[in-house]
């Protein structure tokens, strides 16, 4: 009973982050003056400095039981699902659009699930297959909606959103392991020193950032980045990324890779009501074969279906 409790907070907790996290898509389209790595740096100093702040009074002990180690996998983990990641999702919304961009993003589910399928115990890969072949189904659509646009934007979208795609495949992964070795610190204090060490990481760069930007903004404009990068922070980071590290503690990777599907959802339903349309033929299919795709993935690893595979791996 309690296991189930623990399943089903953890479900609520990544549903929750989806919701929070679908929010970081529409910040680039919001503030279109501003360049990505902008909007990175900005975003990851405020994160930074909220976290520098809630992590304070357990700083010491935090010290004590971390090591050199931990603190590179800290590094590593800042990059890749932060400041590189946000780097190429802005440019990719910038370029190729809220919609492509999340959709992309939405198979997100389908390549940690099959990441966590080498786990002990896990689905075999071949159960996937009927997942893989919708999800690969779904990103032509994307694909070919993208390519059909004049010019070469919407190309460039795509291969951003692609990168982002990655990036945070490595991140999510190496997250969970982490989280799953670590015991001494809390989830929301590992989300937390995550934030310090991707402040210091914005900081370095934002002289250059600063040096580079093609165009000198306004007091408005300024008031406004500093709004949006400091509520994107708290709510995206600070809270959203507090409850993924949560629902990663208590759920399998397999799991996690299912809930990563509720960014995506809320990310299309902002975005489709920032743009004041309706999804193109194209998109649409591409959501039905993305959804599809986690659905059947979901089903592979439904209790009796991991059950039955794992007596026939033993028999």
């Amino acid at each position: 009973m309690l296991q189930k409790n623990m399943t089903r907070l953890g479900m609520l907790a990544g549903i929750a982050a989806g919701a929070l996290w679908g929010l970081v898509f529409l910040a680039p389209a919001l503030l279109p003056a501003f360049q990505p790595l902008e909007l990175s740096v900005g975003r990851y100093l405020a994160y930074g400095l909220i976290a520098a702040v809630l992590v304070a009074p357990s700083w010491r002990r935090l010290l004590r039981s971390l090591g050199w180690r931990e603190w590179r996998g800290l590094i590593w983990l800042s990059l890749t699902g932060n400041i590189i990641y946000y780097v190429l999702l802005a440019s990719a919304v910038q370029t190729g659009g809220v919609a492509m961009t999340s959709m992309v993003i939405g198979l997100l589910p389908l390549v940690v699930t099959v990441v966590g399928s080498r786990d002990r115990d896990a689905v075999p890969l071949r159960k996937l297959l009927p997942s893989l072949v919708l999800s690969g189904a779904g990103l032509l659509c994307i694909s070919w909606q993208s390519l059909a646009h004049p010019g070469h934007a919407s190309l460039l979208g795509l291969l951003c959103a692609l990168a982002a795609l990655l990036s945070w495949t490595v991140y999510a992964v190496g997250n969970s392991r982490w989280l799953g070795r670590l015991r001494a610190v809390s989830a929301q204090e590992w989300n937390l020193l995550t934030g310090v060490v991707t402040g210091a990481a914005a900081l370095l760069l934002a002289i250059p950032v600063a040096l580079a930007a093609p165009a000198a903004h306004g007091g408005t404009a300024w008031l406004q980045f500093a709004g949006l990068v400091t509520g994107v922070a708290l709510l995206c980071s600070v809270v959203g990324n507090g409850l993924w590290n949560y629902a990663s503690r208590v759920l399998p990777l397999t799991l996690m890779g299912q809930m990563i599907v509720f960014e995506f959802l809320f990310a299309l339903v902002y975005g489709y009501a920032w743009e004041r349309r309706w999804p193109t033929a194209a998109e649409a299919a591409a959501t039905a074969l993305l959804l599809a795709g986690v659905l059947a993935c979901a089903v592979a690893h439904r209790p009796q279906r991991a059950a039955s595979a794992a007596a026939a791996r033993i028999a």
